[in-house]
């Protein structure tokens, strides 16, 4: 039994002697939690069987069960309707493809974001529309703090043990927002992704960090695109060779910069015009950091430039936030990570 799985709150246990014994416990983040107690648990389960394992998490292994994933929800401050999509989420994560185990060890600041689609945000009160990146949004703020918490309590992702990031960064709190699918001209991201518009879903990613992108004087699409594909070219985040990062970049589109954008190019239109624009000179870098890259690869085999993504359909475009022409670049952790959409089930 894991030490997450021995907690056991009385109603008794005043808020500060709990949040006192979790912080010597190692169980908590840092910020004050709500108190696990038996009523909440349950409640928060709503009947579900708490022992049923829903995925293995690296790098500990760790079986994610419901009662882990209860209490995790409940010290967040969730409230009940927002446990089906933290368990999507973590099944998402649990995919090998988005190499968990590389995210939560890593020196790097990869940080696991997570976008709620459709009903599924709407019944767990995750916003999409303005400021949806920052404070102010209770379903944001604790779901996505829910999920930082069972990649520590369940996975074993232990800053300074396991997870061993050179400084972080504040998505690791949490990192969670819906889509503004009313103001998307394209559908939504879940839906080009192979799932219904109508279902409830949620996509999971590897983020290096924001990149705020202001272009207020284009009046066309292709100026738009232009401004975010140079600020897509983020040498920092070097990844795979001939990669800048780990390969799927997302790019939080504001809406008036999506409708600009969508009055003439489709979205598979414009992340191939992204895909083509965004390319980094390799004489643009350090030439010890060039001469790395180049090290090792075959005869013939010439480098030049660094794309974003090895092709354009691995750039994720999604519609994000309310008034005004700033949209927001993610980089992808450079190790190495695939977007996972997966669907969530409600009833």
């Amino acid at each position: 039994m894991s030490l997450l799985d021995a907690l056991a709150v009385g109603e008794e246990h005043g808020f500060d002697e709990v949040n006192r014994a979790i912080l010597r416990a190692g169980l908590g983040d840092g910020l004050p939690v709500v108190p696990p107690t038996p009523a909440r648990v349950e409640a928060m389960l709503a009947g579900r069987n708490p022992a049923a394992v829903l995925a293995v998490l690296p790098p500990a292994r760790g079986e994610a069960t419901w009662r882990q994933l209860a209490l995790c929800a409940v010290l967040a401050g969730c409230e009940p309707p927002a446990l089906p999509v933290l368990a999507a989420a973590v099944r998402a994560v649990a995919d090998p493809a988005f190499n968990l185990l590389g995210v939560a060890t890593t020196t790097g600041n990869a940080a696991v974001g997570l976008i709620v689609h459709g009903p599924a945000a709407r019944a767990a009160a995750v916003h999409g529309g303005s400021n949806a990146l920052g404070p102010g949004a209770a379903g944001n703020a604790t779901l996505g703090r829910a999920l930082s918490l069972v990649l520590r309590n369940v996975a074993g992702a232990v800053p300074g043990k396991t997870d061993m990031a050179t400084q972080g960064q504040p998505a690791k709190y949490t990192f969670c927002f819906a889509e503004n699918e009313a103001a998307g001209p394209w559908g939504a991201l879940h839906a080009s992704r192979g799932l219904s518009a109508s279902q409830g879903a949620v996509t999971v990613f590897a983020a290096s960090g924001l990149l705020e992108i202001v272009d207020a004087a284009s009046s066309d699409g292709e100026g738009v695109l232009a401004t975010c594909a140079q600020s897509m070219l983020a040498a920092g985040s070097l990844g795979g060779t001939g990669l800048l990062g780990g390969g799927q970049p997302i790019l939080l589109l504001a809406p008036e910069h999506a409708e600009l954008i969508a009055r003439t190019h489709t979205r598979t239109e414009a992340q191939a015009a992204l895909h083509a624009a965004a390319r980094l000179p390799i004489e643009r870098l350090a030439p010890e950091v060039r001469a790395h890259l180049l090290a090792g690869r075959p005869a013939g085999a010439a480098l030049t430039e660094l794309t974003v993504a090895e092709r354009p359909e691995a750039i994720l475009l999604a519609v994000v936030g309310g008034v005004g022409r700033k949209s927001t670049y993610v980089p992808s952790w450079g190790g190495g990570s695939l977007a996972i959409t997966r669907p969530v089930e409600l009833a």
